[in-house]
């Protein structure tokens, strides 16, 4: 189940919380970001790679690659028995922006996405079939677990792909992990 949670920025425990599609889709909208669902155009085995799963959702990244000028797309998996987890998790816990804007498509598993902007911090879970997309220069995290288990479609404007400039801020920290979000939706 995706999931938006609202904070004010300096109270991450007064958060409200939306799950309905159409409700998140319309806050996000708000502050610029894109929120979708996608399907494949055929079934995917467990152990697709790069080449069948860009293949079984051609039709949307072609959309988005012709909308945004998209120069170049990949697809990136984690889970839970990779060596480098921990350190890949504090790269990406660490508040950032980017020049160019991030977009993920999540393939399988999930992962929590926090948005830093004005005064306000949206919380936005991500599950399988859920696209989203960051704009450019905005302050933002995202927590993918202890134990991390996704695999997603990421589509970059620029050919040098995935490049941070870090705040230096430690407001992530204040925030619940993705474990600790998820545990309270349940």
């Amino acid at each position: 189940m995706s999931a938006l949670t609202i904070y004010p920025e300096q109270q991450p425990g007064q958060g409200d919380t939306r799950t309905e599609f159409a409700a998140i889709q319309n806050q996000l909208s708000a502050i610029g970001v894109q929120f979708e669902r996608w399907s494949a155009n055929c079934e995917l085995a467990a152990d697709a790679d790069q080449t069948a799963v860009l293949a079984a959702y051609s039709d949307s990244i072609d959309r988005l690659k012709q909308q945004y000028q998209f120069q170049s797309v990949d697809v990136i998996s984690l889970n839970p028995d990779h060596p480098d987890k921990a350190a890949f998790r504090q790269k990406f816990l660490a508040e950032h922006t980017h020049a160019d804007f991030e977009v993920r498509f999540f393939i399988e598993g999930r992962g929590l996405f926090y948005l830093h902007v004005g005064n306000k911090v949206y919380a936005v879970l991500c599950e399988q079939g859920d696209l989203i997309s960051v704009p450019a220069n905005t302050t933002h995290w995202f927590d993918m677990g202890e134990n991390p288990q996704f695999k997603c479609i990421r589509l970059f404007t620029t050919p040098d792909g995935w490049v941070a400039d870090f705040s230096g801020s430690d407001i992530a920290q204040a925030f619940p992990t993705l474990d600790q979000y998820v545990t309270a939706l349940s």
